[in-house]
């Protein structure tokens, strides 16, 4: 077995599906061709990053609620090696032609590229920052076959790759900085998604990250997440509430809607927006009360502080805001916590009802407060549940992405028969669609 099969192997091994040996095989293959061009000479190290299933938790985790999330089985494969001069360069295997590649100098500032470099530059730039006078040269290269723009965090992912491969070539976890800050995977999580968001993290100053105002569930899916089981985490502070065994039998589908969920232009405005609404829901309730940290905080300060807060949205005029746009954000906030630990339980205790009307309950509140949905997003799912499912929801930032599905039996069968009635139905964007079977697998692993 050559190098590329022993890293796929690995993998499988770790917990991911057995199905998607092949495909991993081929990233491998890719990734290593692309490095050894350069770097015949070194061995280099690898790693696995995989994307981010939502399966509870739409717009919660940054306004410190809790979410349900999953390692789906498509995602990043990262090689890498030091190099002494400093200098960091970053190579997309994936992409063909000659423009696939980037020279980071970390001291520099984090505003001269767009697109993936800028998330490399801005990881690069925040590390050089807080841990001073560290070494991060390095050749990295990487190929994904998650879908970009699909609500998986794509974005995230090379975030987390990146800052992986540069945290293992300066010997970061070795620093006294690391040491005070950082003690657990969990808060590795937190890290890396101050990285990309730009918050300060405990001594670790922040800045402006990349632009977009999320929270932490991708990074902890990623990064603390487990194989066959979907994850609890609640946030501000980043802390894991439980792990739940997928039940035998139970399998999740994936289709994305052939919509890109993108976080830059009008749709990273959007999303920022509803960002923006939790935290003048939190300023409403700090007004008047001891300061909270979070709209999950505020509403757990007191009994009857979520009705009091509803009660404060219809009283005050907020410039820019409606009262029916606050009261909108609050319950979709108030609600979609609470379906959460309902999920947990329910898959827990294998039940499918429970499940579907759980599901059922979060895709209606989507569309009808957050408003997030497009027709495409809204028709996936309920084409799921014509076609067998007994759960489905749509997920991630919104404005396009994908849906999830549970099923009970014959996953591979059911992903061909949702991504054929979901094509005739929108022929446009089912033309750039797809769906696979996306059994939660393995968060970040090192493979060499």
């Amino acid at each position: 077995m050559n190098e590329a099969g022993t890293f796929a192997t690995r993998l499988v091994a770790a917990g991911l599906d057995d199905g998607e040996r092949a495909g991993k095989t081929v990233l491998f293959e890719r990734v290593i061709a692309q490095w050894s061009a350069h770097n015949r000479a070194r061995a280099p190290t690898a790693w696995w990053v995989p994307g981010r299933l939502e399966v509870f938790g739409t717009h919660t985790d940054y306004a410190g609620g809790r979410t349900l999330v999953a390692a789906v089985p498509r995602g990043f494969v990262f090689v890498s090696s030091s190099r002494h001069d400093g200098v960091i360069t970053v190579v997309d295997a994936g992409q063909a032609g000659g423009d696939n590649s980037v020279v980071i100098e970390p001291a520099a500032r984090p505003d001269r590229f767009r697109g993936w470099r800028h998330y490399v530059e801005v990881t690069a730039a925040r590390l050089a920052r807080n841990f001073p006078g560290a070494e991060f040269g390095s050749d990295i290269v990487f190929a994904s076959d998650l879908p970009r723009a699909a609500g998986m965090s794509s974005s995230s992912a090379l975030v987390v790759g990146t800052a992986t491969a540069l945290i293992h070539a300066a010997h970061l976890r070795d620093r006294d900085e690391w040491r005070r800050n950082i003690r657990t995977t969990v808060d590795e999580a937190g890290y890396l998604a101050c990285i990309e968001n730009g918050h300060t993290f405990g001594t670790l100053a922040g800045d402006g990250g990349v632009g977009t105002h999320g929270g932490s569930e991708d990074h902890a899916a990623m990064v603390a997440g487990t194989a066959r089981a979907c994850t609890g985490f609640a946030f501000v502070p980043l802390r894991h509430l439980a792990t739940v065994p997928m039940p035998e039998g139970w399998s999740v589908v994936v289709a994305t809607s052939g919509i890109g969920s993108h976080k830059t232009g009008t749709e990273r405005d959007a999303y920022n927006q509803l960002s923006e609404g939790a935290r003048v829901l939190l300023a409403l309730w700090n007004t008047s009360h001891p300061a909270r940290t979070s709209l999950a905080d505020a509403i757990a300060s007191a009994p009857g502080a979520l009705e009091e807060l509803h009660r404060r949205i219809r009283e005050t005029v907020v410039d820019g805001w409606t009262t029916e746009t606050l009261a909108g954000r609050l319950a979709h906030f108030a609600g979609e916590d609470r379906r959460v630990g309902d999920a947990m339980l329910a898959i827990r205790n294998g039940d499918r009802d429970a499940l579907g009307r759980l599901s059922a309950e979060s895709q209606s509140a989507a569309e009808q407060r957050l408003r997030n949905q497009v027709a495409e997003t809204s028709a996936l799912v309920r084409v799921a549940r014509h076609v067998g499912a007994f759960a489905a929801r749509s997920f991630g930032a919104g404005f396009g992405g994908s849906a999830w599905a549970m099923v009970d039996r014959d996953a591979a069968g059911f992903a061909g028969r949702w991504l054929a009635a979901y094509r005739r139905e929108h022929p446009d964007a089912g033309a750039r669609a797809l769906a696979f079977v996306a059994n939660p697998g393995p968060p970040v692993i090192e493979l060499s």
